[in-house]
């Protein structure tokens, strides 16, 4: 009998000890994930002035009304290689009076160029990987060509239809501005360009058939939305305002509920691409350098 306890007491205190190793050491410290470096500059890619505002909404609410309009490009930095998020107006305009499309609608004009403004941050064309354009009007286009080796992260429903051949043969310059662009990567719904989340390609159809937006989670300024062509004003963010020219209404309309709930899932910072306001707002390349 005391022989049996024996094995019974010893087995006991072996499972003690077996349980103890099993036990995470508390003084064992807890692994940090650090963010990846990333920034994000903007530029100008020129200014656009709206002359008839009206279009920029369903009803009369904008009648007789003008604006002028900030149209910026982006290039975000990360650890595993460059973005730039849309490409301004024509370049053919640098240095070129401000031109009036026939219609009277906008009067556009450019100052610069991409390959000036990328030296501003010491990078050149071959610096970018990849390019995203929130959609393919003739000013979030306008350098895209010079990037003809990046890989363009474009919607499939986006790429068929600027190639597609009503748009070649009826809007041939939409076609024309992206048409050097041969490595192409078809998205179809969101993308997580780098894979960690940081920087993640937003559907948000309606304003064209693939019109997308652009989340960074920045390690200085915590998340971000850009709002590509979502919203062109304060006003049509806060009533829901959708310009009359948008590809659907409906899409349109769901793509706002749906942004808007990530961004307060996220709460994130949301930029409106076409509101100078925000575009002041924004550090410019030449602060990263000091």
């Amino acid at each position: 009998m005391k022989k049996i306890l024996y094995v019974f007491l010893v087995l006991g205190i072996f499972a003690c000890k077996e349980t103890k190793k099993e036990q995470p050491d508390a003084t064992v410290a807890t692994e940090v994930i650090e963010k990846p470096e990333i920034k994000l500059y903007t530029f100008s890619g020129g200014t656009v002035m709206v002359n008839q505002l009206e279009l920029f909404s369903q009803d009369t609410t904008y009648q007789g009304q003008t604006k002028e309009f900030a149209d910026p490009f982006y290039v975000i930095s990360h650890p595993k290689g460059n973005l730039m998020w849309d490409a301004g107006l024509p370049e053919m305009l640098v240095g070129q009076p401000a031109y009036t499309d026939p219609s009277g609608a906008f009067t556009v004009s450019r100052q610069d160029s991409v390959v000036n403004q990328l030296e501003k941050i010491g990078m050149t064309l071959a610096d970018i990987q990849y390019l995203g354009l929130s959609h393919t009007h003739f000013d979030h286009s306008g350098h895209a060509n010079a990037l003809k080796n990046a890989t363009w992260l474009v919607q499939e429903v986006e790429y068929d239809f600027v190639t597609s051949e009503e748009t070649q043969k009826n809007q041939a310059d939409i076609y024309g501005a992206i048409k050097e662009l041969s490595n192409v990567k078809k998205l179809k719904g969101d993308f997580d360009v780098f894979g960690d989340g940081t920087v993640v390609i937003k559907a948000m159809p309606g304003h064209t058939p693939g019109h997308q937006v652009l989340y960074l989670n920045l390690p200085e300024t915590g998340p971000v939305l850009l709002s590509g062509d979502l919203y062109h004003l304060y006003e049509n963010r806060e009533h829901k305002r959708v310009p009359i020219f948008n590809f659907d209404v409906a899409q349109t309309l769901s793509s706002m509920e749906q942004f808007e709930a990530f961004a307060k899932e996220k709460n994130a910072t949301v930029y409106l691409q076409h509101q100078k306001e925000d575009f002041n707002k924004m550090p410019k390349a030449p602060e990263y350098l000091k």
